[in-house]
């Protein structure tokens, strides 16, 4: 039987780089093996405990400050603990590194190109169109990762390769054992 340490998978990437669809899968395998799992999803988050929250770069900060606070303490009790966000801002991800413990950061990869043809929610459409501001990788800046645990190119590679070099990486790392 397979054990994972809890940690907390910090999946970051621009808008429709394949940030969800990699959560969900991963929720699926550790809650198929019975493992305490919980995705925090920056989307519904802002729902609730972010609805304060725009989307300038302060507003950004503070709305992954507290997506931060929220990981530590899952990670800290045992859950392992998934965030897809977009986290554009290097500065935020090294505080998330110091701050969570067993911090695995994955970056998904893609090109703005590619991101704009899959666009499931429709959000680049949206911005294009001029109706949402400040989209991140359109109007607002990703900073790429400089030292993720994995970078997942997601042009090149399908969402099972994903998949299984995320568990891979996590065995690598020793929060996945058989």
């Amino acid at each position: 039987m397979e054990n994972i340490q809890a940690a907390a998978i910090w999946i970051t990437g621009i808008p429709a780089s394949g940030k969800t669809t990699l959560s969900m899968m991963l929720k699926d395998y550790f809650q198929k093996k019975n493992m305490s799992t919980i995705i925090l999803d920056g989307d519904e988050i802002r729902k609730t405990l972010s609805k304060d929250l725009g989307f300038s770069p302060e507003d950004r900060k503070e709305h992954n400050r507290r997506v931060i606070e929220i990981a530590k303490l899952l990670v800290k009790n045992g859950i392992i603990t998934i965030v897809p966000l977009i986290s554009p801002y290097r500065e935020i991800r090294k505080f998330a590194r110091k701050e969570i413990p067993n911090f695995v950061e994955v970056y998904t990869k893609a090109s703005i190109e590619e991101c704009i043809k899959r666009d499931p929610k429709g959000l680049y459409k949206k911005a294009m169109a001029g109706e949402i501001q400040n989209m991140t990788g359109l109007q607002s800046p990703y900073e790429e990762p400089q030292n993720p645990e994995l970078v997942l190119d997601t042009e090149k590679h399908s969402k099972e390769e994903c998949l299984e070099m995320i568990l891979s990486k996590l065995k690598e790392l020793g929060y996945l054992s058989n």
